[in-house]
């Protein structure tokens, strides 16, 4: 049904990392950062179903042994939505970790030290959101300058409790993170349900591609486009089948090539629920193209309930991808990190022709 190459990581179990696990307690949806020195790997989750309080835990070896989990500010225990986690830098050169908790008001908080202390959580602005915030990219309109997505179906965003439609925003900063703006909205559509905006710049760095979880499952996910650094957007069209998912989160490789990893939701996948990665062009995200591969990087064993993924790219080409699942049958979820080379999946798809 797709015309990519099918990879399956599953059971290859020297390539997977558990960051943590706790008996009967449901463990969901990290977000990663990995710090300048290439070594250190952040990630935080909630302890809980998108909610709960905010777990952190470090790797100081590129994901391949973990902490325990490290002390956080009180605030962070009423959490109630899926933290997530980004580096910023001002114009001075300051550099920040900003974490974001959503449902309304969407709160920040900011380390100075690479995590080793953290501000409480406290409101951006009087707005909320839903995965607040999804995705979050430095603007070519000057040195510090941010946009961070999120979206809302209504209830949160102005506090209604009432649901209205969804639609994708966009927030604004230009002292490196600290402060944003309000948000204004970027993608919706009458009979869609757009979500959970994953960014990525194109190749030569002049446009902003969102790509958008489709959360009422009539459609293909969807796309939208920029070429003006967020001042507008093209209107949202289906990406193909292959890329059909929940939670983008967009890397380039070494050579190029782009790997997408997110939950696949594509109907009659063979790999429904389970947690992928999608290998490709960025003209494919223009195009609508297939792609070159999609692989299994775990079988999930409940329902569609996985992924939301952190994906960091290490100087010698390798990916090392975090994300919770269901990976034992009858278990509550946790976090495992995968790691794979591009290089290592041409050689395998070579065996499978």
């Amino acid at each position: 049904m797709f015309n990519t190459r099918f990879i399956d990581l599953d059971e290859d179990v020297k390539r997977q990392v558990v960051v943590d696990r706790e008996p009967g307690q449901y463990l969901g949806h990290p977000t990663t950062v990995l710090l300048e020195d290439q070594r250190t790997i952040l990630t935080v989750y909630p302890k809980g179903h998108g909610k709960g309080p905010i777990i952190l835990k470090k790797s100081n070896d590129t994901g391949l042994t973990w902490s325990e989990r490290l002390p956080v500010p009180e605030s962070f225990k009423t959490s109630k939505e899926t933290p997530t986690i980004h580096r910023v830098i001002d114009a001075n050169g300051t550099r920040r970790l900003i974490l974001f908790s959503g449902l309304y008001p969407i709160r920040m908080a900011v380390s100075e030290d690479d995590g080793v202390t953290w501000s409480e959580l406290t409101p951006i602005g009087d707005f909320g959101g839903i995965v607040a915030m999804a995705s979050v990219i430095p603007l070519l309109t000057g040195k510090g300058h941010y946009a961070a997505f999120f979206h809302d179906d209504g209830r949160y965003l102005h506090n209604a409790g009432k649901w209205a439609g969804f639609q994708v925003f966009m927030c604004t900063s230009e002292d490196g993170g600290l402060s944003w703006s309000e948000p204004i909205a970027v993608a919706e559509l009458p009979d869609a349900h757009l979500c959970e905006p994953g960014a990525v710049r194109s190749p030569d760095g002049k446009q902003i591609a969102l790509l958008l979880r489709e959360n009422s499952k009539q459609y293909h996910s969807f796309v939208v486009f920029s070429n003006d650094e967020g001042a507008t957007w093209s209107e949202p069209r289906q990406v193909s089948l292959a890329l059909t998912g929940d939670r983008h989160v967009a890397r380039y490789a070494l050579d190029g090539r782009l790997v997408v990893t997110f939950r696949d939701t594509a109907k009659d996948s063979p790999t429904w629920g389970d947690w992928i990665a999608w290998v490709g062009t960025y003209d494919d995200l223009v195009h609508g193209g297939d792609g070159q591969y999609r692989v299994r990087l775990k079988d999930n064993k409940y329902d569609g309930d996985c992924a939301y993924p952190g994906l960091e790219l290490l100087p010698d080409g390798t990916f090392v991808t975090v994300t919770y699942g269901h990976w034992i049958e009858g278990e509550e979820p946790y976090i495992l990190a995968v790691r794979f080379r591009l290089e290592e999946l041409d050689v395998l798809a070579r065996k499978t022709i």
